[in-house]
Formats: C-alpha cells, sequence, structure tokens
C-alpha cells in the first residue's frame, strides 16, 4: 500500500490502488496542477508514464521529486509545447517507443487565452481552442494506433479533462465554448473509437483549491470573498485536484471497462462555476 498524504482541508488521502498496475499512459501537461497529481498517482500505483511541458526545468524537478520506490525510470519526459505542430505527434511515439505500447492517454494540457469578449481577439479565440480542442484531437489521433494494442480487459483508454466551465456558463466564454466543445469531442470519439476497443470518457473538475493558484490566492488575499465562493459548494469545500486525479485514474484502469462516452463532472455539486456567480 502506498503512504497516506495529508490535507488540512480534505483530511488523509486512502491508500486505494487504482488499478493501472502495468498500465503505460500519456499525460500531456502534467507537471503542475490536476496534471502533476495524474502523473504523482499513476506511478504510485505502478503504471509507466510519459508527460510532456513547456518547461524543461519544471519536468527535471517533478522526476527528481519522485520517490525512489516509484521506480523513475517509469517516468518519460519530454518538454514541448503541445499546439506546435508535429512535436505532440512525436512525443507520442516516443512513448510508445519506451513503453512497446500504450495503454491510455490524458488530455490535461489547456487554459484560455485574452480576457472579456470586447477584451479577447480572433487570435485569442483561436490559440484557447486549439490548447484545449485542437491538442486533444491530435493527441488522440496520434495515440489511435498504439491503443488498439492496449493491455487488459478494458482496452484503450482515453480521458479529455474538461471543466465545470463546459457545462455552467460564466466568463471567460472563449474558454467555455472550447471546454464544451471537448466534452462533445469525447462523447463523439467514444462512438467512433468503440469499434477498436477504445474508451473515451471527459472529466470536468469543478473550481479546484491548488496551491498558489487563483482559489488558494483568494482564500489567502481576500477571507471574506472566498468564504461567500465557498458557499457554492454543499460542503463548503472546493475540490482538490487528488479527487480528481482517482476519478482519471479509474476511467484508465480496466475497472471501468464498461465507462465510455461518459461525461464525468468532480466538483463537490458546485453551482456556479466561478466567484462572481452565474
Amino acid at each position: 500500500m502506498v503512504s497516506v498524504s495529508e490535507d488540512r482541508r480534505h483530511g488523509p488521502w486512502p491508500a486505494v490502488r487504482s488499478g493501472v498496475d502495468g498500465k503505460r499512459i500519456v499525460v500531456t501537461g502534467g507537471t503542475r496542477g490536476l496534471g502533476e497529481q495524474i502523473v504523482r498517482l499513476l506511478l504510485t500505483d505502478g503504471a509507466s508514464v510519459a508527460t510532456c511541458a513547456r518547461s524543461e526545468p519544471d519536468l527535471a524537478a517533478l522526476a527528481k521529486s519522485l520517490p525512489d520506490d516509484q521506480g523513475r525510470e517509469a517516468l518519460f519526459t519530454q518538454a514541448l509545447d503541445v499546439v506546435e505542430p508535429g512535436l505532440l505527434e512525436e512525443f507520442v511515439e516516443g512513448a510508445a517507443e519506451r513503453f512497446d505500447g500504450l495503454d491510455g492517454v490524458v488530455a490535461c494540457a489547456g487554459g484560455a487565452r485574452g480576457g472579456g469578449l470586447e477584451e479577447a481577439d480572433a487570435h485569442d479565440w483561436a490559440a484557447t481552442w486549439e490548447l484545449n480542442v485542437g491538442h486533444t484531437a491530435r493527441l488522440v489521433r496520434a495515440a489511435v494506433p498504439y491503443l488498439r494494442g492496449a493491455r487488459g480487459t478494458g482496452g484503450g483508454s482515453v480521458v479529455v479533462i474538461a471543466s465545470i466551465s463546459g457545462w455552467k456558463p460564466g466568463p471567460q466564454a472563449q474558454y467555455g465554448a472550447a471546454k464544451a466543445a471537448q466534452i462533445h469531442l469525447a462523447a463523439s470519439l467514444a462512438r467512433e473509437l468503440g469499434p477498436d476497443g477504445i474508451r473515451v470518457n471527459a472529466v470536468s473538475p469543478g473550481s479546484m483549491l491548488i496551491p498558489g493558484k487563483r482559489w488558494d490566492r483568494m482564500r489567502v488575499a481576500q477571507p471574506e470573498a472566498f468564504a461567500r465562493f465557498a458557499t457554492e459548494f454543499p460542503n463548503g469545500q472546493l475540490v482538490a485536484p487528488q479527487e480528481v486525479a482517482r476519478v482519471v485514474a479509474f476511467l484508465l484502469s480496466d475497472a471501468s471497462s464498461g465507462v465510455s462516452g461518459a461525461h464525468v463532472p468532480v466538483d463537490r455539486a458546485q453551482n456556479a462555476p466561478s466567484a462572481e456567480g452565474y
């Protein structure tokens, strides 16, 4: 069993194996926030993981921080920007060669460019689309030849990290539109790739409390505003990235062999997707 990590707001994380032992998985955007937690959980539970990020120092820091018992040889990293033509495809090919195949991919890299409608120009909308939807489509397309030969009863598994903003309206519109497209993309690809034994699902995290990020900064600098925002959650707690990572790991495991084309919110029943409300 793995050791239990502690979080003061959520209590101890249970030492429960996710069922990905021996799986070979690609995760984009794996050095920070949710992506980092997904990579760490998969490695802890015995998977071989390939991850990419734009910063080589961040990738080196991730590898250096891993406990020896996780086996650093199970981690393959490459610095790249997922929107650069050809680089993502080469990374997937390299990961498949390193691990002698692939069993799953997680499209976690994402984000938004520009501000509100009057501040964001056409380039911001196009960049946001490419970072979220375009990168996801290219990742899956590159991985399909390898996922057809996936191990286990669950076949190949694709997990698309969307967002609560993809199905509950809130600013920024370009980000919400791209995340909504990812949810639809997952359902469509599940139908298209099902005959090849490949499952595709979307996971929509709620507002996550990540150290140093937006909501954590609000918690520290604007405690009253943060407390009001917390009322959007029935139990008063924002979702933690570790909670989302456990759901992603389940969808990559053979235990979820009957789940495909699903949209899975992991948001603690959050109401409005932002502190500005609906």
